[in-house]
């Protein structure tokens, strides 16, 4: 009972990190990367779609995006929702394909970048507080019933406890990856 309890425990926090992962991949580095445009949707002829089912997105230079839209009358519209995303992106079209070129980061800016990351690490670790908590809660519920002893009980929150410390550790090395990541010039 108390390993089904830390296994869902333990699936839960891995879902959490990729969530984080996910947000990281959201951010904007120094380097080009198509995820920064997956949130974007364009209108294709009355639907909403992703960018990446109207057009091939491609990275042909480290501080390049490069969109080659399936069909030429959807340069405007592409444009314009890119624009409208507010990425900090010019849109440049050559009546084929559309070129996004980013700039290069500010120090400062950098910094920001890194305290935004951080917030995003620190709630994560939260959540995986959080997590815990609900499990140790259900532990006690289980102990409470007699459906474990109370000497279960104690081992099962010392294992719930080396799960979170391994879990708020590999926060902080993907915190610390994407950070290097921004910082790099």
């Amino acid at each position: 009972m108390t390993k089904d309890v830390i296994s869902g425990m333990g699936s839960h926090m891995d879902k959490t990190i990729d969530s984080l992962r996910k947000e990281y991949q959201k951010v904007r580095t120094g380097r080009a990367s198509t995820s920064l445009l997956d949130e974007i949707k364009v209108d294709f002829y009355g639907t909403l779609s992703p960018l990446n089912q109207v057009a091939t997105l491609a990275v042909p230079e480290p501080r390049t995006i490069t969109l080659q839209p399936w069909d030429a009358k959807m340069i405007p519209p592409i444009e314009k929702a890119i624009m409208n995303a507010n990425l900090g992106l010019t849109p440049a079209n050559d009546g084929k394909l559309i070129r996004l070129n980013l700039p290069p980061l500010t120090e400062e800016r950098r910094k920001e970048i890194v305290k935004q990351l951080k917030k995003f690490a620190e709630d994560a670790k939260v959540a995986v507080r959080n997590i815990r908590r609900e499990a140790i809660d259900d532990l006690k519920k289980l102990e409470k019933e007699k459906k474990i002893s109370e000497d279960d009980l104690k081992r099962a929150e010392k294992d719930v406890q080396d799960v979170t410390n391994s879990h708020v550790a590999r926060i902080d090395e993907v915190l610390l990856h994407k950070e290097k990541e921004v910082m790099e010039v």
